[in-house]
């Protein structure tokens, strides 16, 4: 199996290397992602001519690694359009991605993103995600309890279209994990999402021109308390690994069928 990894984080952070290792056992692997880190770019692309630098850095352990100076969509894009040019990957997976991309949070994500681009081009697309923001992040979970999950989905992918899947993990050792659920997608907000330096507790050297402010987005993120026991949300809260199949028709057919009625 060709197997194309990219991620948001970078491709030193640590949750990639942890993807790696998990997919060496699967496949042959090509590593293509983000020279810096590139979280809440959704799927920003660099049209418009903008430079793109890209680097092959060589086969290690058997895993040829490139990194892409550009957003995580680009990654993959560049891998699709410059790499497999003649046979398109047979999956794709991004991630793991340092801290979690459940429910709204999806929309922002460039770990999906890229995912999300994969799946554009025909390719089974996964993004995986792990509840822990620090750079030093524990993946042990993910790599025990990962391959388990992705022998059900790879054994029953759907013929008519090419899925998204969108896995969250919660920070917990593996022996605490209540079970796998299948979720829908939660709803969640930001509040105090705009904090300035004092705030923070932070100094920064930054030149201001007369009027500007200088702000951080922060905050706190507040589920919706309609979230059912099917979301993604609940499901990682309360100790179990969410998987949401995602659909790249963003059409609402409820409104859909009713302007019919009116245009």
């Amino acid at each position: 199996m060709r197997i194309l990894i990219t991620n948001d984080d970078g491709y030193q952070s640590k949750g990639i290397q942890s993807l790696v290792k998990i997919m060496k056992e699967y496949g042959e692997v090509t590593v293509v992602a983000p020279k810096q880190h590139q979280s809440g770019m959704s799927m920003a692309v660099s049209i418009g001519y903008k430079p793109v630098v890209v680097k092959d850095m060589g086969v290690v352990d058997g895993v040829h690694w490139h990194y892409v100076d550009g957003t995580p969509a680009s990654a993959a894009k560049y891998a699709m359009d410059m790499l497999f040019v003649d046979e398109k990957p047979d999956l794709v997976l991004s991630g793991i991605n340092h801290g979690s991309n459940a429910s709204t949070a999806m929309w922002y994500s460039g770990t999906i993103g890229a995912a999300r681009e994969a799946a554009m081009s025909g390719v089974p697309a996964i993004g995986v995600s792990l509840d822990n923001m620090s750079r030093d992040a524990d993946f042990t979970v993910v790599e025990q309890l990962l391959p388990g999950i992705l022998d059900k989905l790879l054994a029953h992918l759907p013929a008519d279209h090419s899925p998204l899947y969108n896995i969250n993990f919660p920070d917990l050792p593996a022996s605490q994990i209540k079970g796998v659920k299948v979720c829908s997608q939660g709803v969640e907000r930001w509040e105090d999402e705009f904090v300035t330096p004092d705030q923070l507790g932070r100094v920064e050297e930054v030149e201001l021109e007369e009027g500007e402010v200088l702000y951080f987005m922060a905050g706190d993120v507040v589920p919706s308390p309609l979230n059912s026991e099917d979301t993604d949300n609940w499901a990682n809260d309360n100790g179990y690994v969410a998987i949401t199949p995602q659909d790249l028709d963003n059409t609402h057919w409820a409104d859909f069928e009713n302007l019919k009625t009116i245009f």
